[in-house]
């Protein structure tokens, strides 16, 4: 036989093994699938990593459920990949019958007209709606109809490292602190340290600004931040938003503030000081929980989000994505999709995914499981961005900003935020983010059509 020969014959044979594997997975596949039965309800999500495992969990555990329906999840990259993919498939046989979409592109997808409001089907069902989070539900309400449903929520709240307070004797803060609270203990963390851990940081970023807002009861647009009409006007120069940013630089003069910058290395870079004994207290999602949990040497602290002195705590809103049902499937796809955000939400399902990902459980009898009762008894402090979540009643203001063109407006309160934490005066940064806002609002109003 020839070289020739002896190379080319054990490479047909391995790509004819090949061939019939391949053809005898999908062969298995189909005779399955028609076997069962099922209706398939495909579902599109941008959970990587951990969480990717956790949600695979709740998607695992619903197919066992019941017999009906087979979910079939797709992982579709950022959140922003993931909403071009959403808007550019709908009416195909490719895109999704229930899908993930986060906070900012809630308005956005109101808008699209290419879903199904699930309070549709929670009238059909008789679904008692109430068990879940009044807040979170308010995010993702409009025109009294419920538009879709919060999954993975997460809430701002300031993280403190308590072994450091112990060791310099420093009162912790309340568990709803002012900023003058939050200053105290920063200045003192800073001088009893000798300078050697800074006091606190905040992140420039435009979330957190937004959140400060709502806190003190007021908009970062006109028409109750797009809640009872299409916002065209920005009002992000107001007194509480010179309030919080006055309350940073004052702790940047004082020495006690750490400037990480932005972006995700920022926000990386920042957990990192933390978890090394660095600085003292930051802000961030309740999300970071699992991860500070596992890697803290440190006793953990957990407080509210700060509000401004002399004021009560309005509340925070939500951050993270809701599931949203397409209407352009069958309603027996409709049905099914349902189905699963239901299963989603059961109180043992939600109390996991807490537990797993640090995201929030929105039903309100997850607080009874074993599974939450557990975590707290082990992480004391876990419970209280629960806590924070449960205490806010739902207002205009702490329900989210219903606008398009969030991610630009985020671009440009961060670019604000910059030039006040290198020294630019506040007033004039805030004129100017709020006249690049409205035109950007003009710009997108007038593309959609809105007048």
């Amino acid at each position: 036989m020839s070289k020739y020969k002896k190379l080319v014959l054990p490479l047909i044979l391995v790509l004819a093994v090949a061939v019939v594997a391949m053809f005898g997975k999908t062969l298995s596949t189909k005779s399955a699938a028609v076997k069962d039965n099922r209706t398939e309800v495909v579902f599109w999500h941008e959970m990587g990593g951990p969480a990717e495992k956790s949600l695979m969990k709740i998607v695992d555990g619903f197919n066992k459920s019941q017999t009906k329906y087979r979910v079939v999840p797709k992982y579709q990259g950022s959140y922003d990949a993931a909403i071009q993919k959403i808007l550019q498939t709908h009416g195909t046989g490719t895109s999704p019958a229930v899908f993930q979409a986060f906070d900012i592109s809630a308005a956005q997808m109101m808008h699209s007209k290419f879903t199904v409001p699930v309070q549709d089907f929670i009238d059909k069902d008789g679904f008692d709606a109430n068990k879940i989070s009044p807040v979170a539900r308010s995010f993702y309400a409009n025109d009294g109809k419920q538009q879709a449903m919060p999954f993975n929520t997460s809430q701002p709240v300031l993280y403190y490292n308590a072994s450091l307070l112990e060791k310099y004797g420093i009162t912790p803060p309340p568990v709803s602190p002012s900023y003058s609270d939050i200053t105290r203990v920063a200045k003192q963390l800073y001088e009893r340290s000798h300078h050697q851990v800074k006091g606190m940081t905040v992140q420039i970023y435009g979330w957190l600004l937004e959140q400060a807002m709502a806190n003190a009861g007021v908009g970062l647009t006109n028409n109750n931040d797009g809640h009872t009409g299409i916002p065209t006007k920005a009002t992000i120069s107001n007194d509480a938003s010179k309030e919080f940013l006055e309350w940073i630089r004052e702790n940047q003069k004082a020495g006690d503030f750490m400037n990480y910058g932005s972006g995700a290395m920022a926000g990386t870079n920042q957990t990192t000081g933390f978890l090394n004994g660095k600085v003292g207290i930051y802000i961030q999602s309740s999300a970071s929980i699992s991860q500070l949990n596992k890697k803290n040497k440190n006793k953990l602290g957990i407080t509210y989000f700060p509000h401004p002195d002399g004021k009560k705590a309005n509340g925070v809103a939500i951050g993270g994505a809701a599931l949203w049902i397409s209407n352009d499937k069958p309603k027996a796809v409709q049905n099914g999709a349902f189905e699963f955000i239901k299963y989603s939400l059961k109180p043992e399902v939600q109390a996991q995914w807490q537990k797993d990902t640090g995201y929030l459980a929105l039903n309100k009898d997850s607080q009874q499981t074993s599974i939450l009762k557990g975590l707290y008894k082990q992480h004391p402090e876990s419970k209280v961005p629960s806590q924070q979540l449960q205490e806010a009643v739902p207002n205009h203001f702490n329900s989210g900003i219903l606008m398009e063109g969030m991610q630009k407006t985020r671009q440009i309160e961060q670019f604000a935020m910059e030039s006040i934490y290198n020294g630019g005066d506040i007033t004039n940064a805030l004129k100017d983010a709020d006249k690049k806002i409205d035109d950007n609002l003009t710009t997108t109003n007038r593309a959609n059509g809105y007048h």
